[in-house]
């Protein structure tokens, strides 16, 4: 697997691109039946998931079965990387690329620090209240309400949180107040529209516990390297575009009109950094069996629960 470091205009490190050669389908998997959405690890699944009929939300149910795709972390592995998003994600991508049964599949894909909560919170709000509000909660069963943060954007655990007083969580508070805690990593699944934690379920909860905002480390497909040269070729010709029409204007109007530069080549910065950062929606496959397959998996997985608009 390709790693390349994504830049700012300024040069500081915005996130690591991947380049995933051909593998057809992960080991981490969304499928899909109509409405109906199944995460399986391997051949486990690990959450079940109705739309609801009005398209505001998701109905969910957990099944414990999910396993981290990245290792244990080490005190000393985290005190060496701390403060640095940048090591942490090559980190995280070479264990991504050792995981078979992780979400990694053929394409290109992004993984950045740049995923804090859109919008973020305000000043008089303490981050133990918001993420507690960012997180979708309930177990086994719970909901994911689109309306609720200007369109979804919560962060879905694929396992519960472990309690404040859990001994691993009381290990990494020693690690907020020490600034060395180990990012969370997330997944941004478009068909949730939401992040999916991945590793640091036992981070998150700690970083609550001690009302501080948990370092994050965001997972997402990308464009394409094709699409990535075809926009730069659009890109550098709508910059010469703008030059040009700057320069027939000063042609006709004298040197009182600007060359362009000023207002094109911020333009144009605008439109490469897009192009390097501009999520994809994230692939999923069909259910083999489709809707009656799910049925028979949901049920078998929830004891026969009812979903609610499920006809």
């Amino acid at each position: 697997m390709r790693r390349d470091d994504v830049t700012r205009a300024d040069g500081t490190w915005l996130g690591l691109a991947l380049e995933v050669p051909g593998s057809p389908r992960p080991g981490l998997c969304v499928f899909t039946a109509g409405r109906r959405l199944l995460i399986a690890q391997e051949s486990r699944p690990v959450l079940f998931a109705l739309v609801d009929e009005h398209f505001d939300g998701v109905d969910f149910w957990r099944t414990d079965a999910y396993r981290s795709v990245v290792p244990p972390l080490r005190a000393a592995t985290a005190r060496g990387l701390a403060g640095s998003p940048e090591r942490w994600a090559h980190r995280y991508a070479a264990a991504l690329a050792e995981a078979p049964d992780g979400p990694l599949h053929e394409g290109r894909w992004l993984l950045t620090d740049d995923a804090q909560v859109r919008g973020g919170r305000g000043a008089s709000e303490s981050p133990a209240s918001y993420w507690s509000e960012m997180i979708a909660d309930g177990h086994p069963d719970g909901y994911l309400d689109w309306h609720l943060h200007n369109c979804g954007w919560e962060f879905l655990p694929l396992r519960p949180l472990p309690p404040a007083d859990d001994g691993r969580v009381k290990a990494y508070r020693k690690q907020v107040r020490e600034g060395t805690l180990p990012p969370v990593l997330v997944w941004w699944v478009s068909g949730f529209d939401s992040f999916v934690i991945l590793d640091g379920h036992a981070r998150l909860a700690a970083a609550i516990a001690e009302s501080a905002d948990p370092p994050l480390l965001e997972l997402r497909r990308a464009l394409p390297r094709e699409d990535l040269a075809a926009g730069t070729d659009e890109a550098a010709a709508f910059y010469a575009y703008e030059l040009a029409r700057f320069a027939g204007l000063r042609a006709v109007h004298g040197p009182t009109v600007p060359d362009g530069a000023a207002t094109a080549g911020p333009q144009l910065v605008r439109l490469l950094h897009d192009l390097h950062t501009t999520s994809r929606p994230t692939w999923a496959w069909p259910l083999p069996g489709g809707e009656a397959r799910w049925e028979l998996l949901a049920r078998e997985a929830t004891g026969g629960r009812e979903w609610p608009g499920g006809g």
